[in-house]
């Protein structure tokens, strides 16, 4: 594996739950497509959370890019790094009454109506490359179904030119014939751009697709287990 892009190492996080959040180790190579299992919605976020910095372990290190994320020192260092992230999250807002290609405007301007030719450009071809239809790029987002949701958030999180994608369930509202078709498409992305993936996810099938390396959380003990040989005897 490549010099790690995350590293975590001894982290214990409470955030209300039974038990703190709790890895022992994890970490991720530049360009490495990971999915991990046994984090639901609440404990993805605190992890998510923990993985940008927006908020420190209580024990343990949590390093992006090889620094310690307790070395952030204000606000615009922390926002610098955040632009290193590309997140895919049904937390991340989208703005209803617009349509597709003025939510994926919103990366570039806030001169949306209409967008500048400029910036036109740039969010149609996040539109190609999320797989959303032309014929629904004029169209509101609330007119929309979940998947094509989820495609426009996917636009949106590529459009800073990431190194690191975080999925934070992406799947939970997709119907499921589309888990799998959605967990290769967003590989097929991050391995022509090299971007590294970290899923947080309860889809098997989805996980299996979108990673090549499939880990399970014992929340417990913080170990993360690795699924390969299981997928392969499924």
């Amino acid at each position: 594996m490549s010099a790690p892009v995350l590293e975590m190492t001894d982290v214990s996080r409470e955030y209300r739950g039974l038990r703190p959040l709790r890895i022992e180790r994890l970490a991720i190579g530049a360009g490495e497509h990971v999915a991990i299992l046994g984090l639901d919605q609440v404990t993805a976020e605190v992890f998510v959370n923990l993985v940008t910095g927006a908020t420190v372990p209580d024990r343990g290190e949590v390093k992006i890019f090889g620094r310690p994320t307790s070395e952030i020192a204000d606000s615009a260092d922390w926002l610098a790094l955040v632009d290193r992230f590309g997140i895919v999250s049904e937390r991340a807002v989208l703005l209803d009454g617009l349509s597709v290609i003025q939510n994926l405007s919103i990366p570039f301007s806030l001169e949306i109506e209409p967008p500048r030719d400029e910036v036109r450009v740039r969010a149609e071809a996040l539109a190609r490359e999320a797989e959303l239809p032309e014929a629904a790029w004029g169209r509101p987002l609330g007119e929309l179904d979940r998947a094509a949701r989820m495609r426009v958030r996917l636009g949106r999180a590529l459009a800073l030119d990431p190194a690191i994608m975080l999925l934070e369930h992406p799947t939970a509202e997709v119907p499921r014939a589309e888990a799998a078709p959605m967990g290769r498409h967003m590989r097929a992305i991050a391995a022509r751009r090299g971007v590294a993936i970290v899923a947080a996810t309860a889809d098997e099938v989805f996980a299996g697709a979108v990673a090549t390396r499939v880990l399970t959380l014992d929340a417990a003990t913080g170990r993360l287990a690795d699924k390969r040989g299981w997928f392969r005897r499924r």
